[in-house]
């Protein structure tokens, strides 16, 4: 018998593109004789199309409701931060990836870093700063320079600004705020750049993949430019000793289990050169990209486990997953976590 798949991918967010790229790789990775695939596509004015042809919302969600499972290949916001994940709760369908809250978490850098911070995870300090809001002189004082300015709710480094002087921090907010009105100003951490993958096999065993560094080959920082336009070079496994490694992956698993993650995730880390070995979280990508060139596959490729047989690992939890709950009578969402209210801005430290 075959599996009936919805590949859904495009979306409205600056990550179009790459999430069209993601699709394209999985769609050319799938076993046609083992899964039924129908591709449904959302256009950058939020219209849907089923099998290359527009159709209505309403017949879009019929169809997505027919499906054994979901594979929502959507970076950014209105998908990856849960929107669509919630979607397919609603209709009940069994869908591949993150829930709900772990998406929506992952995808806020600042609540991510408290979450993580509240585990014991090494992070940046930084702050929050809501429309309206300026950075102090306390916050000044208490961060070094130089400073990130970063929308806190994009992925792919869209908007992010590297601030060397205290006078660049306003035009810095406004281009960042382009993005996303809520941004984080973060220290900038020194130290190699090491990206570890997490997986979660179909019995429930979660494993890090092989580290992965990168080395940007021009001036600057990873931003979108050096990830999609060849400014990056990567290195798989990283030149480390193995108890650096085994740090790095136990804090990658722990990250995952900290934000209730399902099915995957990417960790990005720094590796400070000197001072504290403990390794510090920059961020998490709770559907890193799927593209030939992405690390999340290269990295498993590294480990022996070729794309196909990746997917097929995320497909396979998705529906041992729905069959879980359906016999525990538990929701299919993931466990809501008790997240401290606090007012004004959030320092992350």
């Amino acid at each position: 018998m075959t599996t009936r798949l919805a590949v859904l991918y495009g979306g409205q967010s600056g990550e179009h593109e790459v999430s069209c790229r993601s699709a394209a790789s999985i769609l050319a990775n799938l076993d046609r004789e083992r899964y039924e695939v129908t591709e449904v596509l959302i256009d950058r004015a939020g219209g849907w199309h089923v099998g290359g042809r527009p159709t209505t919302l309403p017949q879009a969600l019929r169809v997505l409701r027919t499906q054994d499972v979901v594979f929502p290949a959507l970076h950014g916001p209105y998908g990856e931060d849960g929107t669509v994940a919630s979607l397919l709760e609603w209709l009940g369908v069994p869908y591949v990836g993150n829930g709900v809250f772990a998406s929506a978490a992952g995808m806020d850098k600042g609540v991510t870093k408290r979450l993580l911070a509240a585990e014991g995870l090494r992070v940046s300090p930084g702050v929050t700063l809501r429309p309206g809001e300026e950075l102090s002189s306390t916050d000044r004082q208490r961060l070094d320079l130089p400073v990130f300015v970063k929308p806190a709710r994009a992925g792919s480094s869209l908007g992010v600004v590297k601030v060397d002087e205290w006078a660049g921090v306003p035009a810095a907010l406004e281009q960042a705020r382009q993005v996303d009105p809520k941004v984080l100003v973060e220290q900038g951490a020194r130290g190699r750049e090491i990206d570890v993958a997490v997986l979660e096999h179909p019995d429930g065993r979660v494993q890090a993949g092989p580290p992965l560094e990168i080395r940007v080959t021009g001036p600057g920082f990873f931003d979108y430019d050096a990830k999609y336009d060849g400014g990056a070079a990567f290195q798989i496994p990283a030149p480390l000793d193995a108890e650096t490694t085994e740090v790095l992956q136990d804090r990658a698993i722990r990250a995952f289990r900290a934000l209730d993650c399902r099915g995957l995730l990417r960790v990005d880390f720094f590796l400070p050169a000197e001072g504290s070995p403990e390794p510090i979280v920059n961020e998490v990508n709770t559907f890193p990209g799927f593209t030939a060139a992405s690390q999340f596959p290269q990295i498993w490729a590294q480990a022996g486990l070729g794309f196909a047989a990746l997917i097929d690992i995320l497909i396979a939890g998705a529906l041992v997953d729905e069959d879980r709950d359906r016999h525990t009578g538990l929701p299919r969402q993931a466990r809501p976590v008790d997240l401290a209210r606090s007012g004004g801005r959030h320092p992350v430290s």
